[in-house]
């Protein structure tokens, strides 16, 4: 990928983010918290698997 279209779109969703928070405060912390959510419940069976190798 070009790096110019990489910044571009770097850019925008840095962008998107700003604009989503300054507009829409409580959906990008659902949004946020559900993002946090899913990588909890992976490191979580992540975890959980490693577990059940050395077991």
């Amino acid at each position: 990928m070009p790096v110019f279209v990489k910044k571009l779109l770097i850019w925008g969703s840095v962008a998107f983010l700003i604009y989503f928070m300054a507009f829409r405060p409580e959906g990008a912390a659902e949004m946020f918290k559900a993002i946090g959510a899913a990588l909890m419940a992976m490191a979580q069976g992540l975890g959980d698997f490693l577990t059940s190798l050395m077991t």
